[in-house]
């Protein structure tokens, strides 16, 4: 028929035309959390890749690893200890099982009655797959399908996912479109024995899908069995690398590891340029700075100096916060109304003409920024994002983020206490970006910036608008501000935090 010859034609692109246990009923499990715990270490399998080059953008695509093999070959076993082993902090691991199209009612009966075929390449919505492999592989936010087998059936609701330094697309029709495999760095196929298979899938289907068992051997010999005959078992040519015995084949996995490792060791060497990249320059246009009058001055020689106590500490934190969001919107955009004063005369004044202001802080010192915004903005709308630097690799990772509906209609104050290299802040930008907030309705508020966070983020982010208290002109070797002000989470929260600690606002980020 045509749709079998549109599914080889999608099966068999020409070789070389291209470079070269889990329990679960549904596709994604909201409650899951985002990371990967191992005997030795927990990765985080959801997050931003942390890496930009000058221009804001990633500095290389997220290296994608395609899984391929039948049903119940060990795909999800063999991605895990491939995660493991590569000891990269952002990893995500993206499934085709998610990606079933959406039934029809007849198709649901058929379905029940173990009649339908989802293991032909029909089954799959590839269009929506290229196009989300393609956002995450940029670096973007995108939207997962949540399936449950169960009822077979896409959930209303979606998962936001991230981009990361890896990604790794496991199904059974991994290789089976020709667009698809151009998207993919690496291509392993997982060879395991039918019988295991087999075993395997009757144990998974009755067990954690609610089949019995004359119903999974039906489906097997059906469609499973054929399906992989005609269209899975012949991708394996496509492969770069075929796992026998799928995660039996340590020396397989350890020369996989390798390889990808040094495709990664680049784009450390692009973040480690970044820092000292654009340094010498004049401050930008962007950047507006709170006129340093006597009073203000007075407050930062209070906060900065280290015998000033917790107390008076926080409260003229807080008095310096206010007026830097009072100056954050004056530079709102303003228009001309007329209003009718008591008196009955007219007053020629001026209204915000923006739909809405909503303030997102980047956790944990950006928080203490947030009584001020509301004092000085009537129902303001709030969102959080909590960005930490990583101890060991220096770089910034998105832990957490919530954000407001309809957020890329407003103005975003984005606030932080203190700006260092700018990295933290580049990413929160980047987050707000994603989210289709325009670039240029974005202020960026610190109290303390260093000239090397200034430079950083306008020149990735030309059209938003740095708004601080002060601008020291140095940054040491561990990328604290000098003089400073120190570590202003751990002085306003009264916390002390261990040595090899990097909070938000003095490490390498915000």
């Amino acid at each position: 028929s045509n749709s079998s010859a549109e599914s080889l034609d999608r099966l068999y692109p020409a070789v070389g035309s291209t470079k070269p246990p889990r329990k679960r009923t549904t596709s994604q499990c909201k409650s899951e959390p985002p990371l990967l715990r191992t005997s030795k270490r927990t990765i985080y399998t959801a997050g931003r890749p942390p890496w930009y080059n000058e221009h804001g953008t990633q500095s290389k695509e997220a290296f994608v690893i395609g899984l391929g093999g039948g049903s119940a070959s060990g795909k999800t076993t063999v991605a895990t200890m491939i995660i493991e082993a590569l000891d990269v902090p952002w990893v995500v691991l993206l499934s085709m099982d998610s990606f079933y199209k959406v039934l029809t009612k007849q198709q649901q009966e058929q379905a029940a009655n173990n009649d339908f075929n989802f293991d032909h390449p029909d089954a799959f919505d590839f269009d929506l797959i290229i196009a989300t492999l393609k956002k995450l592989k940029q670096g973007k936010s995108v939207k997962i399908p949540i399936y449950d087998f169960t009822t077979h059936s896409r959930k209303k609701e979606w998962k936001t996912l991230y981009g990361a330094n890896v990604i790794i697309f496991e199904g059974i029709m991994a290789f089976a479109d020709k667009e698809l495999l151009k998207l993919l760095d690496l291509k392993i196929f997982v060879d395991t024995d039918s019988d295991i298979r087999l075993v395997r899938r009757l144990r998974r289907d009755i067990s954690e899908r609610g089949r019995d068992i004359e119903g999974v051997i039906k489906q097997y010999n059906k469609f499973v069995k054929p399906a992989f005959d005609q269209y899975i078992q012949p991708t394996m040519r496509l492969a770069d690398i075929v796992v026998p015995r799928g995660s039996g084949n340590t020396v397989a996995i350890d020369l996989i590891v390798q390889h990808v490792h040094s495709q990664l060791e680049e784009v450390r060497a692009a973040w480690a340029a970044l820092a000292s990249a654009h340094q010498c320059h004049p401050l930008p246009q962007t950047l507006s700075v709170l006129k340093s009058t006597p009073q203000v001055r007075g407050m930062h020689t209070i906060i900065r100096n280290k015998e000033t106590s917790r107390d008076e500490f926080i409260f003229y934190s807080k008095r310096l916060m206010r007026l830097l969001i009072e100056h954050a919107l004056s530079l709102l955009p303003f228009q001309s109304c007329t209003v009718q004063t008591p008196q009955g005369q007219d007053y020629e004044g001026r209204t915000y003409s923006g739909k809405q202001i909503t303030g997102v802080s980047i956790l944990r010192a950006g928080e203490t920024m947030e009584p001020a915004l509301r004092a000085v903005c009537k129902d303001v709308r709030i969102g959080t994002i909590l960005i930490q630097t990583n101890c060991n690799t220096g770089e910034p990772e998105l832990h957490y983020l919530r954000l407001p509906k309809d957020i890329s209609e407003d103005h975003v104050i984005l606030m932080d206490c203190t700006v260092s290299t700018g990295a933290a802040a580049m990413m929160a930008v980047r987050v707000l970006l994603d989210h289709d907030v325009p670039e240029d309705k974005i202020f960026l508020l610190s109290l303390l910036m260093a000239e090397m966070g200034v430079h950083s983020v306008a020149y990735a982010f030309p059209r938003v608008k740095i708004i601080t208290t002060a601008v020291d002109k140095k940054v040491n070797d561990l990328f604290r501000i000098i003089p400073g002000i120190g570590n202003f989470g751990d002085r306003y929260f009264g916390t002390d935090a261990p040595p090899d600690w990097s909070d938000d606002e003095d490490a390498l980020s915000t």
